[in-house]
């Protein structure tokens, strides 16, 4: 009894100093860091995870994934990638590459390596420290990039063996990170498959956020059928911003081999409380869990249940998602057409007051399938609303929209505001997207648009 109160004593007391020294905003290298139990971006914005996870080490020519995951509204992605040990090595030139378009598509990329899965009981996976060498080797791309990127130090690295030593590790780890000169925030995975069923995470995370030199660490539980109950995951996640510490649910699901998660709860606990969460996963599962897949091979206009609840339920994806501010000082990174588009003089004469224009623009194709946007600007006075219209010459097809009312008679497309983005101030935009499909060509048609 006097060993136990005295652990229990030692803990309270490691927790008391960690929120002691991380109740101050930790100051990254001009990216994201952590205070209070919570994740900012580079602007001083909080930042909430809404996104998914996406097997970009198995299925490394699926890029176009990350073009479709942001239009399905996410602001993350968490990229699986492979040190070499287990899988073939994500080089640095293909990191570089994925950091690239994370970029280009405006969304946050939180980088894990995959190979410690399960250290402890699975043939073949790695440690920690093995993962920190894969890290420090990417160093020359990781550099500058930590206003985009998040360093997920390895894919729950223990089984349900073997796991006792998950918090020296991880604080070894991180000032390994540290002492190499990466300045990210780090994101710390939970033993027992990521499911921490023996609070190990839950009761030593004070202890490795405050051995983190930049106080700039996040731990994320991985939820699947040990957390089948909202009082489960109530309590789970209640512990961390009880404690101010920053919680992720880096992974969970809507079923699982091992149980049945409790995904609304997961959900509507996340959304009062702003807690990130990474859905598992975009597209390619096997192995049995195929029913984790998001979307029906990596087809964004085929989601899954699993994906239309993630993507469009409630507390999903679409009602929750925000775009992290450090974007809103980058361009548009729109692709540009195949063809050139027709070159239009400017009219002589402004549009008529209350009047509007739309522009039409493929923003994404591939074989059958496309993802279009369309641009609304107000004239020189302001609207109240607006409906676009267009007709389709070869065939086309909408399947799947977002911020607009869209219904479709034949080949004519009729497209109407939604609440929240009806009222344009004089020359102000707003855009809404759609999936689409498309057979022999995929001609750009002309959008009329009328104010109502």
């Amino acid at each position: 009894m006097k060993t136990r109160l005295s652990a229990v004593a030692a803990a309270l007391l490691a927790l008391l100093v960690a929120v002691l020294a991380f109740g101050q905003p930790a100051h990254a290298a001009a990216g994201f860091s952590v205070a209070n139990g919570r994740l900012y971006d580079a602007n001083g914005t909080e930042f909430v995870m809404r996104g998914v996870n996406h097997a970009h080490t198995w299925y490394p020519q699926q890029t176009s994934s990350f073009a479709d995951v942001k239009a399905l509204g996410a602001n993350t992605v968490r990229v699986v990638l492979s040190s070499g040990d287990r899988w073939t090595r994500n080089t640095n030139a293909d990191v570089a590459n994925v950091i690239s378009t994370c970029k280009g598509n405006r969304l946050i990329c939180v980088l894990e390596v995959h190979d410690t899965t399960g250290y402890g009981e699975q043939s073949g996976a790695i440690t920690l420290d093995r993962a920190v060498d894969y890290w420090l080797s990417l160093a020359d791309v990781l550099a500058g990039q930590e206003r985009f990127v998040i360093v997920n130090i390895g894919n729950e690295p223990y089984g349900n063996q073997n796991y006792a030593s998950w918090a020296t590790d991880n604080a070894n780890a991180i000032k390994r990170l540290r002492a190499g000169g990466l300045t990210h925030t780090i994101m710390v995975d939970a033993p027992n498959w990521g499911q921490d069923w023996s609070f190990t995470m839950r009761d030593n995370a004070a202890s490795v956020f405050a051995a983190d030199p930049a106080r700039n660490t996040v731990f994320s539980i991985h939820m699947y059928g040990v957390f089948d109950t909202a009082a489960e995951i109530s309590d789970y996640l209640g512990r961390f911003r009880s404690a101010g510490l920053p919680i992720v649910v880096g992974e969970f699901g809507f079923n699982h081999s091992d149980g049945d998660p409790d995904e609304d709860t997961i959900l509507a606990y996340s959304q009062a409380n702003g807690i990130g969460w990474l859905g598992w996963s975009w597209s390619g599962n096997g192995g049995g869990v195929e029913y984790l897949d998001l979307a029906t091979s990596f087809n964004p206009a085929n989601l899954t249940t699993w994906g239309q609840r993630l993507f469009n339920g409630v507390n999903g994806i679409r009602q929750t998602a925000r775009e992290a501010s450090v974007f809103s000082s980058l361009p548009p990174t729109t692709p540009p057409p195949t063809t050139p588009p027709p070159t239009t003089p400017p009219p002589t004469t402004p549009p008529p007051a209350g009047g509007c224009t739309a522009t039409y623009t493929v923003t994404g194709q591939w074989q059958g399938g496309f993802q279009g946007e369309v641009r609304v600007t107000a004239g020189s006075a302001a609207i109240t609303g607006w409906t676009t219209r267009w007709t389709f010459a070869n065939g086309q097809s909408v399947s799947q929209t977002w911020s607009a009312t869209v219904t479709s008679s034949g080949a004519t497309v009729t497209a109407r505001n939604v609440d929240y983005n009806g009222r344009l101030a004089a020359g102000a935009s707003t855009t809404f997207g759609f999936i689409g499909g498309w057979t022999g060509s995929n001609a750009r048609p002309e959008v009329s648009c009328t104010p109502s």
